[in-house]
């Protein structure tokens, strides 16, 4: 097995067996750095702590210490550098100060996401069996059975993953910047990309387009496909979400918007990836067109937002259709995405990247405390097979910069983004995009005036579970449909609750949810109550619920609008 040993010089990886002594491995590390006096080294399995004095461990074996293949274990000691210059100087170790190299990130503000917080704690190995090429035995390792790192392109290939999860580049950055022997101080490995032109200059002229110099001048951005993502899959925790959602196309023959409302899980089969998993689609005020859509001002967002943090809940992302029937009369749409024309169009990106930078993630790995985002968008439309299904997307960050920087713009083609023109306080600088030529060489092309949107995508994959729980039981007439003749009123509530059953599930439908809380009806601890009853399930508080003096308020309303 492998024990992996991190100190402010750098890592070494020591081969042990569970039976050897704690100290064998102990004096390959010493000798590695150089370290003469053993008394001097402390370990942990935590970085930054001092832990236990190594030589009160050297006697026990490996086993006894709970070693596992691939752990860490994190060294204090004084060098011999450090060591002579103590002793020319006459300096106790009492007295010294051993520089030990930060890790961890020094922001401790930042909250991150709870599914960021997990994946941190997990190295993400990929593990591999014993091969033909293996000539040790079963509780041996090799070059050809040893763990992969997260981001091993090999693997990925093999897998047919296209982009490595965020936490594999994370730890891959991590591992590049703070794990080197020539770095002295923790280096944040994911950096902000700003392309704007610095209003603020120290330089000492006026604010541009007064002046400008090469200290407030954004490079050259240069355009790469972005080679990990921040989320790797989009599961509908049900069909019959999607199913209730594209209902409205198949009535009326237009295009329909809805947010996405889920929580964020790790997704097991990309290392250390994460998946979205919608619970709900909540569709907002708009105005539905053959080919298009018209969104119009979403006045109780915030509440709605309330209620689905209430359940645990949050914006994921949005979807959208784009579904033309194909005229066959079979149920088929006509396939109107694909890559000899275009994913997304320039609209949409530019609409996803706006959702994204509204929708910032936060990290403790990144300098601003930020970096991109997991808000996804879902586009549901025709495969080549004339068959209905949804495709997920994201926007890398250079599209993200570039929306932020006012540097591009939509066209009149789709599959185009435009330049804009420097203009005002706005300075765009050469932007080229790389791209593999008819000879198989990559090359670098001008963008200006425009350029392909295929740069700027990130691909998602989606599915449904196989085995489906979904958290809500959907029954309740779904919003600002009034246009099909569905409306939200007392009866559409009176409807809901005498179809109900002995268990209450009858409440746990996201729509009827947020319907309830905007009838003011209920009280503050009753909608409390509710909203804790829709997501723990416990049906102690839907007794309580039902005999609160806001719900036999509510059953009187009803009982009275009928009459």
């Amino acid at each position: 097995m492998i024990i992996r040993f991190r100190s402010k010089d750098g890592m070494v990886r020591v081969k042990v067996e569970q039976t050897d002594p704690f100290s064998k491995a102990l004096n390959e590390v010493a000798a590695k750095y150089s370290i003469k006096d053993p008394e001097s080294v402390f370990v942990s399995d935590k970085p930054n702590e001092r832990g236990t004095n190594a030589t009160d461990l050297a006697d026990r074996s490996v086993e006894d210490l709970n070693l596992k293949n691939g752990d860490i274990i994190f060294l204090t000691y004084e060098s011999s550098e450090s060591q002579a210059s103590s002793e020319g100087s006459g300096a106790s170790r009492d007295q010294q100060t051993v520089p030990v190299r930060d890790t961890t990130p020094a922001p401790k503000a930042v909250k991150q996401h709870p599914v960021d917080d997990l994946l941190d704690k997990e190295e993400g190995l990929i593990k591999r069996s014993k091969s033909n090429l293996c000539n040790h035995g079963d509780r041996g390792m090799c070059e050809y059975c040893s763990p992969l790192p997260p981001w091993d392109k090999n693997y990925l290939k093999e897998q047919g993953i296209k982009h490595k999860s965020f936490h594999a580049y994370l730890k891959e950055m991590n591992e590049q910047q703070n794990n080197s022997s020539k770095a002295s101080s923790y280096i944040a490995p994911l950096q902000d990309l700003n392309y704007a032109i610095n209003l603020r200059c120290p330089g000492g002229h006026a604010p541009y387009p007064g002046g400008i110099c090469s200290k407030c001048q954004p490079a050259p951005i240069t355009l790469q496909q972005q080679p990990f993502r921040m989320v790797d899959h989009v599961e509908y925790a049900d069909h019959s979400i999607l199913n209730t959602f594209i209902d409205v196309w198949r009535q009326s023959g237009v295009q329909r918007y809805g947010v996405l409302y889920g929580r964020y899980e790790p997704f097991q089969k990309v290392p250390l990836g994460i998946k979205a998993v919608v619970e709900a689609i909540y569709e907002p005020p708009q105005s539905g067109e053959f080919d298009g859509i018209t969104l119009l001002p979403w006045e109780n967002e915030a509440d709605v937002d309330k209620v689905a943090q209430a359940l645990g809940l949050q914006k994921v992302g949005v979807v959208f259709t784009d579904l033309t029937d194909s005229g066959r009369k079979d149920g088929s749409v006509l396939c109107k995405r694909h890559k000899e024309s275009y994913f997304l169009s320039c609209v949409e990106v530019m609409m996803a990247a706006k959702n994204q930078v509204a929708h910032p993630n936060y990290s403790k790995y990144s300098e601003t405390q930020d970096f991109s985002s997991k808000f996804v968008t879902c586009v549901i439309t025709g495969n080549l097979n004339g068959e209905i299904e949804p495709h997920s997307y994201q926007v890398s960050r250079s599209a993200e910069g570039l929306v932020k920087a006012d540097i591009i713009s939509a066209s009149t083609h789709p599959n185009m983004l435009c330049i804009n023109k420097t203009q005002g306080s706005r300075y765009v600088p050469d932007v080229f995009y790389s791209k593999i030529n008819e000879y198989g060489l990559e090359v670098k092309e001008n963008a200006k005036p425009a350029f392909p949107v295929e740069f700027l995508l990130v691909t998602l994959s989606d599915s449904f579970p196989l085995e489906p729980k979904p958290m809500f039981k959907q029954q309740f007439v779904v919003e600002n449909r009034e246009f099909l003749g569905e409306l939200q009123d007392l009866k559409a509530v009176q409807r809901q609750i005498q179809q109900g059953d002995e268990d209450g599930s009858h409440l746990v439908d996201f729509h009827f949810l947020v319907y309830l809380c905007k009838m003011g009806v209920l009280s503050g601890e009753e909608l409390d109550l509710l909203l804790k009853f829709a997501k723990e399930k416990n049906y102690d508080d839907y007794l309580h619920l039902i005999q609160s003096g806001g719900w036999m308020t509510l059953l009187t309303i009803l009982e009275q609008s009928t009459h």
